[in-house]
């Protein structure tokens, strides 16, 4: 049976939600994670964000690898009960897997898609390896 907190939420065939990270202080988009029930339900209990990893098939707490936890602070559900948004407090300031604040550094200029953030820590010392995600 499903709990009333779970039953507002419209999970979509895979079973997931996306969520929206936001820092709670500035407003600043972070970034965008999938979020299926059993996500949802442990960042309410640990109170920091945990997401789906659809690569992996798993439950991932984010920074568990890196460290840079989202310490949560607000969650709400928009109007078609279809979107989480999640106010948080990014521990150690990076969000993306790129060593960025953010994973919306991609700016368009005359046609083109360049980096317009710096990263701010090498993504090889958060993981060990350039390419991992969490």
């Amino acid at each position: 049976m499903t709990s009333p907190l779970l039953s507002a939420i419209k999970f979509n065939e895979q079973g997931l939600i996306p969520a929206i990270a936001q820092d709670a202080d500035s407003g600043d988009v972070l970034m965008m994670a999938w979020m299926n029930q059993d996500a949802v339900l442990a960042t309410l209990q640990e109170q920091r964000a945990v997401y789906f990893s659809r690569s992996r098939d798993q439950l991932w707490r984010k920074g568990e690898s890196s460290g840079n936890v989202q310490q949560l602070v607000d969650i709400r559900l928009d109007c078609d009960g279809d979107t989480l948004l999640l106010k948080v407090r990014q521990i150690g300031g990076i969000a993306c897997h790129t060593g960025r604040a953010n994973c919306f550094y991609r700016a368009l200029k005359n046609n083109e898609w360049y980096d317009s953030e710096p990263v701010i820590k090498d993504p090889e010392s958060l993981y060990g390896s350039s390419t991992k995600s969490e």
